[in-house]
């Protein structure tokens, strides 16, 4: 494992640590880190322990620091299984669900909340909505992504009519209530509290998982190793409109280390209680410590006979009676003594844990999600595996590594009395690649973890396993940022083309879902390399492609009611798949053009799209006879016959709409009084189309095209294309093996790396990469950025025509390629 980053606040408080106060951290499948902090401010002693800091993970400086309103210090933070949402609890039982404002990652609002005053929160979670995916690494080599990524039969914690999920929320308090707080459809709140037993008693700490039936289990513990650790089912249902609770009590356990003669006193504190896993009841991991060290034990539910005493064994035994069975708590494993443990983070990865899978995984060396990690109070790290507890890997920590110039040592910080460094929290990423920790110091740590927990594996192998992730994540929609940590500039290239190969293989269905993700994948992985970074532009440009073809065929109507099997829209595919006349007035007559008849307003208002699609056809074209190598913007499109014919129907269906309302077709600068400049693009675009056509065998461009293509700087002027802004995100930057050292609101700290930004990103002029207009050099607007590509547009939507509106509208909460909106600060701008 190797630190990625440290982030630190800009000016460093003076740290009130306290072993008692918590720190939290929590990581969501968005890649959105959310932590709070035990400092006071040096300057005026004010308390701020009660702030909740939320960062991307791209731009770990631009962190948006949350005044919660909490009167007690944070205990819990909960994302949903969005990543969009986040609860916080805190010690006077006030529970907090905060929302992003405008969907903006650095912009945050608290819509509702649910309150047990003065009960402190010990244990939160968000109901089940019932999506369960399970990864098979024996299947890793198969072709379908449906025998790799299995939905497993879940039921949601409660269900509404239909059978659709119910969100909310539940929590346990230290004095042994469980409340819910259920989302009603028309965003009320219904909150009720029920006792987890008859005799409440003291609960230090609690966990709480889900079964496939919809029931909840809770384990609690009140903090003594002599005392039982207790499991309750809880199930929750709504009747007469109101919430309501049933607990009922499960088999306990007492730990191992008590009922051990040499061990009985030495571990006297219950320090961490924890399911494996939110899914699986059945397996809890406890951690028992004194003041300098603790023991780890792993115990499974199991079911076995119930022995019969033996004045029923000779009885004639009924016919399909079955020997009665009990649920037990047995011990997996358990580890020597230990240092003591001051952090816990289990992986979120649904990694199967059949005997052929881990089988498989221990043969290949595939490591994610079988290892779960402890933090200890000398500062070091060990991933042990989840089942076994055996060592699989070492993290030493940072201190003597990281010490700035001028700091003490830690030796000589120990002697004074000063707490040593080491994590009070600590949380997995969702494909358990990266681990994020906050210090007892306030510092911010990501650290990688490597697929193979740092044996050696061929290229090939660890491709695959690359491979396997980032399919993972195409399926289910969470980012791979933390897969991307781990790609080396040279592996780029292999990936997007075993990525591409696999997607091939998958059914026609599944294809057009993932058509996007897939583009989207493969433009963040070749921004990774400078040899590849002309083709992330060519990606997302063909994101910007395909969103504006569909926008555009969206407009067509059927002339008559009843409509045909296929929509204007397919039709206009088929006819131009067919024709490959040059002539677009040709093409056009055979088309029914009363099917493209508009008002003008949407046309008129849609003309900054109709113009980018006339200049990139422009721009492909004119810098075909330069494609020679790789390196250029554009490369990609020279052999998409996909692409280059969604441009040609584009071509066709703009040719038509002019003829009704000249002002929507895209302007050109002619050298020509008479040059018909869409019937020259039309007939070069169909020649070069033709070449690449997937029903017909690859032909390279001849001659003559070639000729033509260089001959058109001549006639039109060719526009520059601002495809993409310069990335400023952190990813580039961590591909060496040195540790980096950030600043919370300091960008300009980062130091240079990554994939050169190209001549075509060079313009003074910023530009708006959804609407494609100019914002001009220095834009008064206030702008977002997405966290993943970087793409830039306006906050507020300056048109008001309804057409530009619904593209608007398209793109509120994520990017093209999928990734979060950003506020960009106004120094930024």
């Amino acid at each position: 494992m190797e630190l990625a980053y440290v982030c630190e606040w800009e000016k460093r408080p003076k740290s009130t640590h306290c072993p008692s106060i918590p720190l939290v951290c929590s990581w969501s499948c968005r890649n959105l880190v959310a932590f709070t902090t035990d400092l006071k401010n040096e300057d005026d002693d004010k308390d701020v322990s009660h702030m909740i800091h939320i960062i991307d993970t791209e731009h770990p400086w631009d962190v948006y620091s949350i005044s919660s309103g909490h009167t007690e210090v944070i205990s819990c933070l909960e994302w949903d299984q969005s990543g969009s949402r986040l609860l916080s609890a805190d010690g006077d039982g006030q529970i907090k669900c905060w929302s992003m404002s405008d969907h903006l990652v650095n912009s945050w609002e608290s819509v509702l909340s649910s309150s047990l005053d003065g009960d402190p929160i010990v244990a939160l979670s968000w109901l089940h909505n019932g999506v369960k995916l399970a990864l098979h690494v024996e299947m890793s080599g198969s072709t379908n992504f449906g025998e790799k990524f299995s939905r497993v039969k879940f039921s949601p914690s409660l269900t509404l009519f239909g059978g659709k999920p119910m969100e909310g929320w539940m929590a346990v308090t230290v004095s042994g209530l469980v409340t819910v707080s259920l989302l009603k459809p028309g965003g009320a709140l219904l909150t009720a509290s029920e006792s987890l037993c008859r005799l409440r008693g003291r609960v230090a700490l609690a966990d709480i998982a889900f079964t496939g039936g919809g029931n909840i289990v809770v384990a609690a513990t009140d903090g003594s190793s002599s005392s039982p650790v207790q499991f309750y089912k809880v199930v929750v249902s709504v009747v007469s409109e109101k919430c309501r609770i049933d607990t009922e009590l499960l088999p306990s356990l007492f730990l191992r280390c008590t009922t051990d003669p040499l061990r009985r006193e030495k571990y006297p504190a219950v320090t961490h209680l924890k399911f494996l896993t939110r899914e699986n009841s059945e397996q809890v991991l406890l951690c028992a410590s004194n003041q300098s060290g603790s023991i780890v034990e792993c115990w499974s539910l199991r079911k076995e006979g119930l022995p019969v005493n033996n004045i029923f064994q000779h009885r004639s035994p009924v016919v399909g009676e079955k020997q009665p069975t009990i649920l037990k708590w047995r011990i997996l494993t358990t580890t020597n003594d230990l240092e003591r443990v001051s952090a816990v983070a289990l992986p979120k990865l649904p990694i199967s844990i059949s005997n052929t899978d881990l089988k498989v995984a221990s043969d290949t060396k595939f490591c994610p999600g079988l290892g779960l990690a402890l933090a200890f109070h000398d500062g070091s790290i060990q991933i042990l595996h989840r089942l076994s507890l055996h060592t699989m890997g070492v993290f030493y920590g940072s201190s003597s590594s990281n010490q700035r110039p001028g700091e003490e040592s830690v030796l000589k910080r120990q002697r004074t009395g000063t707490p040593a460094l080491h994590f009070k929290a600590l949380q997995f990423s969702w494909t358990s690649l990266a681990l994020a920790g906050v210090d007892n110091h306030g510092k911010l740590h990501m650290l990688r973890v490597s697929p193979s927990m740092g044996q050696v594996l061929e290229m090939n192998t660890t491709l695959r396993h690359l491979l396997f992730l980032l399919e993972y994540c195409m399926v289910t929609g969470y980012d791979w940022w933390d897969v991307l940590l781990h790609v080396q500039p040279t592996m780029v290239h292999n990936l997007v083309e075993k990525l591409h190969e696999e997607y091939m293989r998958q059914n026609q269905a599944l294809q057009q879902v993932l058509a996007t993700r897939i583009v989207a994948v493969k433009a963040s992985l070749c921004k990774l390399s400078t040899a590849t970074a002309a083709r992330a532009c060519d990606f997302h440009a063909k994101l910007l492609l395909i969103a504006i073809s569909s926008t555009l065929k969206s407009l067509l109507r059927p002339h008559v009611l009843n409509t045909p099997d296929k929509s204007p829209g397919d039709r206009l595919t088929e006819i131009c798949a067919k024709n490959t006349d040059t002539d677009i007035d040709k093409v056009m007559i055979n088309l029914k053009t009363e099917e493209f008849v508009l008002d003008g307003p949407p046309l008129q208002s849609l003309q900054q799209l109709i113009q980018w699609v006339g200049d990139f056809v422009l721009y492909l074209l004119a810098n075909l006879p330069n494609q020679g190598s790789m390196v250029r913007p554009g490369f990609g499109f020279m052999r998409d016959g996909a692409s280059l014919g969604m441009l040609r129907e584009m071509l066709v269906m703009i040719r038509i709409w002019g003829l009704l309302k000249p002002g929507c077709l895209p302007t050109f600068t002619a050298t020509s009084d008479n040059q018909d400049s869409m019937q020259l693009l039309f007939r070069l675009l169909t020649k070069l189309w033709i070449c690449s056509r997937d029903d017909g065998p690859p032909q390279d461009p001849d001659e003559t095209l070639i000729d033509e293509c260089c001959l058109l700087p001549s006639q039109l002027l060719v526009p520059s294309m601002d495809w993409l802004p310069v990335n400023d995100g952190i990813i580039v930057k961590l591909q060496g093996k040195h540790p980096l050292r950030l600043q919370f609101g300091k960008a300009s700290s980062l130091p240079g790396g990554g994939a050169t930004p190209l001549e075509v990103f060079t313009s003074s002029q910023k530009m708006d990469n959804l609407r494609c207009v100019h914002m001009g050099v220095c834009p008064t607007e206030e702008s977002k950025a997405c966290t993943r590509c970087g793409c830039v547009t306006m906050l507020r939507s300056p048109n008001k025509t309804n057409a530009m509106k619904q593209w608007e509208q398209r793109w509120i909460k994520n990017c093209l390629c999928g990734g979060l909106w950003r506020r960009i600060p106004p120094t930024l701008t």
